[in-house]
């Protein structure tokens, strides 16, 4: 791959000790003092599944639950769109729940903004992953949205958050949010028998591709510059594998091509947000084609989509910042019109 395909900086390897997740730990109980007052306070369950895995699988089987239970409808796109968004955040150990408090607390006509601004957020970073993981958030846009659909979005949400969602994505650390895929089983999850049929979808299990990884990828073959592919990738739990196994080996994912197809448009959603949560770096890119009737797997296609991203982006960008000193220009030029001439 050339310099000129690159399109962001490289950062370097994290090299701060990594805390043992949290979801290890025994959550302290709360009294019924935290919960009193005018604010809602959240009650999580005082144990979480051990196994990072076992955890994403609770989260999913809940989130469904919490869908189907508030009539969202046949739009699976929504619910996987709000964990998704979701798990883009960040929450800090040392804040505690502040930040799922917070969300908790947001009425159902808030959550779309909310989640707006946070695919925007990411958007600024990487556009081309962003644009392929549309289906996710284009719902969140409907100017005329929905009520039942809302209170749905608003159950997902705080039953996502109360399994423990931040636990297993919202860590700084990216190892820590990488030891699980939590849309992969959510996705499969809402998927009707049929229709994963009718698609031929069948997600690896996560306990496989952890094992594929570790027997496969070693210092020795794992050189920097190599390309990792998948022309099959699901929600990229194998790439998370590999990832994680470059992680173990001292190795920095960001000094590695990156490159997973599906001809699933929202499995390569998934896998767009994903490659995000799990910290991939600038040079993964994932694409929405038949692997089997393009000669390269589609990636001549995927770098060219992710490169007009990019360049819209900047666009987009230039004429903001534009804008925004026009009107620094008008508010100066009105401040010095409205002066009084000074006495003579």
């Amino acid at each position: 791959m050339s310099d000129d395909d690159i399109f962001l900086p490289r950062a370097a390897a994290p090299v701060a000790a990594r805390p043992a997740p949290s979801w290890t730990k025994k959550a302290p109980p709360k009294s019924k003092a935290a919960v009193r007052g005018s604010v809602k306070t959240t009650w999580r369950k005082a144990f979480a599944p051990r196994d990072p895995h076992e955890h994403a699988r609770k989260i999913a089987e809940n989130v469904i639950d919490a869908w189907y239970q508030s009539y969202g409808g046949s739009s699976i796109d929504v619910p996987i769109g709000t964990v998704a968004a979701l798990a883009l955040l960040r929450q800090p150990p040392e804040t505690g729940n502040g930040l799922a408090d917070w969300i908790i607390n947001r009425q159902p006509h808030e959550l779309p903004q909310l989640f707006k601004e946070i695919y925007l957020g990411h958007w600024i970073k990487r556009p081309d992953l962003i644009d392929r993981a549309v289906r996710l958030h284009d719902w969140a846009w409907n100017p005329d949205p929905d009520p039942q659909q809302l209170r749905a979005v608003q159950a997902v949400t705080h039953r996502a958050l109360n399994q423990g969602l931040l636990d297993l994505t919202g860590h700084d650390d990216p190892y820590m949010r990488s030891e699980s895929d939590v849309l992969s089983p959510l996705l499969t999850g809402l998927r009707h028998k049929s229709d994963k049929k009718w698609r031929g979808e069948y997600h690896t299990p996560a306990s496989v591709t952890d094992l594929l990884a570790n027997m496969l990828v070693d210092k020795d073959f794992a050189q920097p510059n190599m390309a990792i592919r998948e022309p099959a990738v699901g929600s990229g739990t194998m790439l998370r594998s590999v990832a994680q196994r470059l992680r173990d080996l001292g190795l920095n994912p960001h000094d590695y091509l990156w490159y997973g197809n599906d001809i699933d448009a929202l499995a390569a959603a998934c896998a767009a947000v994903n490659a995000i949560i799990w910290d991939l770096g600038p040079k993964c890119f994932i694409g929405c084609a038949d692997s089997l009737a393009l000669e390269d797997g589609g990636y001549a296609q995927t770098l060219t989509e992710a490169k007009d991203a990019f360049e819209q982006r900047d666009r987009y960008v230039d004429t903001a910042n534009s804008i925004v000193a026009s009107r620094r220009a008008f508010r100066l030029l009105d401040q010095l019109m409205s002066k009084e001439p000074a006495a003579v």
